[in-house]
Formats: C-alpha cells, sequence, structure tokens
C-alpha cells in the first residue's frame, strides 16, 4: 500500500499539471471506485465546474481542493479525496490518449487533458465532500498528527497509553498519520528499537530518538520518490528509489547493515516486522 512518502509524491507531481484547471466532466469505468457519493450523475455533479485549487496530501490520502461552482449561486468549496488503498495509480492523459483498461475515474479537465486513477485490484476509493464534511468523516477526524506536526511530548505521551508492542503502535493511524510497515521497520532499525517492545515502555530519550527517526526516514523516502516494491509507480510511470536504500525491510536473513549478524523477523500487528537481535535491543 502506497505509504505517507509515495502519496506526498504523487501530490507534487500532480499539482503542476492540475492546480488551476477547471473539471469539465467525470467518467467512471468502475462504481466501485465511489465511496460518496455512489452514483455516477451526483458524484458528477458535486465536481464538474470547480476549479482544483490545490493538490494536496493527509496521511495516506490524496486530496483535491475544488473552488466554488459558478453555476450554483452561494456554491461553496468541495475536496475530492482519493484513498489509494493497495495499487491505486495517477497520471494525466494528453487529449486523444485512449483511457486505460484499469481506468476506475476520469476526471476531464479544461486544458483536454485527463486525470486518470487506475487501481488493478479495485480497492482504492474516491468522494467528494464539503470542507466540513471532510472533517467529520470518522476516517480523517481520527488521523493523528502529521510525522513532521507531532512534537516530542506528543509523541511520548501518546505512547505512554499505548500498551501494544511498538510496531503496532506506529503503524495505528490515530497515533501518528501515514506510517505503513516499510518506513516503520526502517524508523526502528534507525533508533534502534526492537519492533515487539511494548510502547509504554520506551523511556523517554528513545520515544524522542524514535520520533526523530520516523521523521528522517520519511524525508530522505520523499526525497528518493518514495519506494517501489511491486505497483507503486509515479505519475510519470517512474518507480521510486528509496527500495534501494532500505536497510532491513524485507530483508530478513541478510547481514545487519551495521553489525553483520543476520537479520530476522517476526510477525507483529500481522504484518512482517524486520529487525536485529544484536542492534535493536
Amino acid at each position: 500500500m502506497p505509504e505517507l512518502p509515495e502519496v506526498e509524491t504523487i501530490a507534487r507531481a500532480l499539482a503542476p499539471g492540475l492546480v488551476g484547471r477547471v473539471i469539465t466532466g467525470i467518467d467512471v469505468p468502475d462504481a466501485k471506485v465511489l465511496a460518496g457519493p455512489k452514483r455516477r450523475a451526483e458524484f458528477a455533479a458535486m465536481a464538474v465546474g470547480r476549479t482544483i485549487q490545490s493538490v494536496a496530501r493527509r496521511a495516506k490520502l490524496l486530496l483535491l481542493t475544488l473552488g466554488p461552482r459558478p453555476q450554483v449561486p452561494g456554491d461553496g468549496p468541495a475536496v475530492l479525496a482519493f484513498h489509494l488503498k493497495m495499487t491505486g495509480r495517477f497520471h494525466i492523459a494528453p487529449p486523444g490518449a485512449p483511457d486505460p483498461d484499469r481506468a476506475r475515474l476520469l476526471v476531464r479537465l479544461s486544458d483536454d487533458n485527463t486525470l486518470v486513477f487506475a487501481d488493478l485490484r479495485r480497492f482504492g476509493t474516491a468522494r467528494v465532500l464539503t470542507p466540513e464534511a471532510l472533517s467529520a468523516w470518522d476516517f480523517y477526524a481520527s488521523l493523528g498528527p502529521e510525522p513532521w506536526d507531532m512534537t516530542p511530548d506528543a509523541f511520548e505521551a501518546a505512547l505512554s497509553r499505548k500498551s501494544t508492542r511498538i510496531k503496532a503502535a506506529l503503524l495505528d493511524q490515530t497515533v501518528i498519520a501515514g506510517i505503513g510497515n516499510i518506513y516503520a521497520d526502517e524508523s526502528l532499525f534507525a533508533a534502534r528499537i526492537r519492533p515487539d517492545t511494548p510502547a509504554k515502555a520506551l523511556t523517554p530519550a528513545q520515544r524522542r530518538r524514535l520520533l526523530k527517526a520516523v521523521q528522517d526516514v520519511i524525508a530522505a523516502a520523499i526525497a528518493a520518490g518514495g519506494s517501489t516494491i511491486r505497483d507503486y509507480r509515479t505519475p510519470d510511470g517512474v518507480e521510486g528509489g528509496f527500495q534501494n536504500h532500505f536497510q532491513v525491510y524485507g530483508k530478513s536473513g541478510d547481514p545487519c547493515p551495521a553489525c553483520t549478524a543476520p537479520l530476522t523477523h517476526a510477525k507483529i500487528a500481522g504484518r512482517t516486522s524486520t529487525y536485529c537481535r544484536k542492534c535493536q535491543k
């Protein structure tokens, strides 16, 4: 599943081709993608005529902020929110390009380009909401702070209340937003903390070190364009590059890059976690 660095990379790549364009049409080849409104005509009516004002990310969501519809008196702004789930991809198609077979949602633009949302496994979703409805959406409202918005004191307080293991706490989107399996493993290794350590058992120094590791790992992954394990591509069709810098993720049995002892793995919070028994105490 695309995590924070991948969705941030997508948002930054799409913005120059979307901001300032007016949505002139919405085509929905696969209605399963619609999370609200769920009817094609109603969904399109909520979006068509609006100008895309910004492209941003919150946690693992891609958010297009849309201006009011000129054809609707007294209309307010809206947000087009996408959740990529496992295999969602975006690209901007030029005029005349055939619609891809796996396209789930097509956003027609005033420059005659098309924003294409394709999704092989069909788990991804799209919804159009008012800003108020977005804030009231249970999933959105439950999200924890972004890694850079999380203060050391708030991180310590959040972990001190968690009886789960620290790997599970990092994957909990209500604690800190946007982290998935890849970046949890990499951050825990950078902080030299075992993934099965109870979150509330960490010392204040360990919690501060872990928050710094999360921030550094996420920043490095964004700079590298995210990580491609199988499906992820940028809107330009390019693979991410951070997988070339993994220290532990997916490397069980390989020598630890710090001490050369064999890396091991365990199942934590339903996910495979790779770590070094020697370095991560």
